[in-house]
C-alpha cells in the first residue's frame, strides 16, 4: 500500500492495456463501455488514468520546446576540432615521456614468458625422456684472493705487509 502511494495506484493487470487504449481514444465502443464501467467501480484504475492523463497533458504541452532545437554558431565545429587536437597533443605529451618506457617493459615481459616457456618445455621433456643429472653440483673450496699462501714465500712487500697483518698478535705476548 505505501507503494502504491509513493508511485502511484497501480491499475488493475486485466485492465491496464485497456486504459491506455482509452487514453489514446483507439477503444471501439463495446470495449469503451466496459473500461468506463469498470473505472466508475475501481479507485487504482481511476488514479491510474488520472496520473496517465496528467502525464500526457504534460508531454504534449511540452513537445514543442523539445522539437525545437538550436542551430550552432558557425565557428562551433571549427572550435570543436582544435580543442580535440589541443587535446591529442596533450595526451601525446603527457604519454611521450613514457611511452620508451613502456615499450621496454612489454618487450622485456614477452621475453621473460618465452623464457620461462622455453625451459618448462625442456624440463618437461628431460623428466618425460628419464634423464637424470649425472653429477651432484657441490661447492668448491675458495680460495682467498686477497691473502697469499702461507707456505709460499712472499713476492713483493705488498704480500709481506699483508701477511703481517692477517697475523693474529694477541697471542704474541703469552
Amino acid at each position: 500500500m505505501e507503494i502504491e502511494k509513493q508511485h502511484g495506484a497501480l491499475a488493475c493487470e486485466r485492465y491496464e492495456p485497456l486504459l491506455a487504449d482509452y487514453l489514446a481514444r483507439e477503444c471501439t465502443g463495446a470495449d469503451a463501455a466496459k473500461v468506463e464501467a469498470h473505472l466508475s467501480g475501481c479507485l487504482n484504475c481511476r488514479s491510474a488514468m488520472e496520473e496517465a492523463r496528467t502525464g500526457s497533458e504534460f508531454l504534449v504541452a511540452a513537445l514543442p520546446l523539445l522539437e525545437q532545437r538550436p542551430e550552432p554558431r558557425p565557428e562551433f565545429a571549427r572550435t570543436t576540432m582544435a580543442r580535440i587536437r589541443m587535446e591529442a597533443q596533450n595526451a601525446a605529451a603527457r604519454l611521450g615521456f613514457w611511452q620508451p618506457f613502456v615499450a621496454f617493459a612489454w618487450r622485456f615481459a614477452a621475453t621473460a614468458m618465452l623464457a620461462l616457456v622455453i625451459l618448462l618445455t625442456y624440463a618437461v621433456r628431460m623428466r618425460h625422456l628419464g634423464v637424470r643429472p649425472t653429477s651432484v653440483i657441490g661447492q668448491a673450496p675458495l680460495a682467498d684472493v686477497f691473502a697469499p699462501d702461507p707456505t709460499r714465500v712472499p713476492a713483493s712487500q705488498d704480500e709481506i705487509l699483508l701477511m703481517v697483518a692477517e697475523t693474529d698478535h694477541t697471542n704474541a705476548n703469552h
